[in-house]
């Protein structure tokens, strides 16, 4: 039984790099690359259509970073596995991305046949750092609780205002499903168990400064 290749899709605002990544790919039987992305904002409006495995995705972009973009690609396709590529190994960069969503995250320096051990790696739903982005990240200590993404600070404050999952759907034009899940990370990163609780944080923590809200 012959097994479909793993649908790839490069998303780098270096025409150059996106060339050479696919080039290195395509020597490979098991991968095909089905499109590449210049912008965070094309792939996110093409990927329910492309309906990739695994996505390539540089972390500096012109417009819609890469760390916002893997966001909301994840809320469109949850099952994606999105590797980030990046020539920055602090471990700020390397965190950040992880608490993104993104399955590994990969230099733009490694060894060309690295880039499919990563792929073949997060396809086994396994996390991958490469050597050097492991490198940074063994000092670092992550805070106890972990931070709450730009997309779930804007759920928290909706919700914080007293809006339903519905409305808050609505208003940032998701699934409801979604806004649960967003619900159900904050609950879980912020170690609340309750709507008040949630509001109560919002408060204390500022999140609805200059909103003008009355609670």
């Amino acid at each position: 039984m012959t097994t479909s290749p793993i649908r790839v899709v490069i998303v780098d605002d270096h025409p150059m790099v996106a060339e050479g990544i696919q080039s290195i790919l395509e020597s490979y039987d098991d991968v095909a690359v089905i499109a590449t992305c210049s912008t965070g904002q094309e792939i996110i409006d093409r990927v329910e259509h492309l309906a990739p495995d695994v996505i390539l995705l540089d972390l500096n972009m012109p417009g819609l970073g890469g760390l916002s973009t893997a966001e909301l690609l994840l809320e469109r396709r949850p099952g994606t596995r999105i590797l980030i590529l990046s020539m920055h190994d602090s471990p700020e960069y390397i965190s950040s991305a992880l608490s993104h969503g993104a399955a590994g995250y990969v230099l733009k320096d490694v060894p060309t046949d690295e880039i499919k051990r990563a792929i073949d790696a997060v396809m086994a739903g396994q996390r991958y750092l490469c050597t050097g982005a492991q490198g940074s990240l063994a000092p670092f200590t992550a805070p106890d609780r972990e931070q709450l993404t730009n997309r779930e600070q804007t759920i928290l404050l909706q919700l914080a205002q007293g809006k339903s999952n519905r409305e808050v759907a609505e208003t940032l034009d998701i699934s409801v499903r979604t806004v649960e899940t967003h619900r159900k990370n904050i609950k879980r990163k912020l170690g609340i168990s309750s709507t008040a609780g949630l509001t109560r944080y919002a408060l204390e923590h500022g999140v609805l400064q200059g909103t003008g809200v009355r609670l």
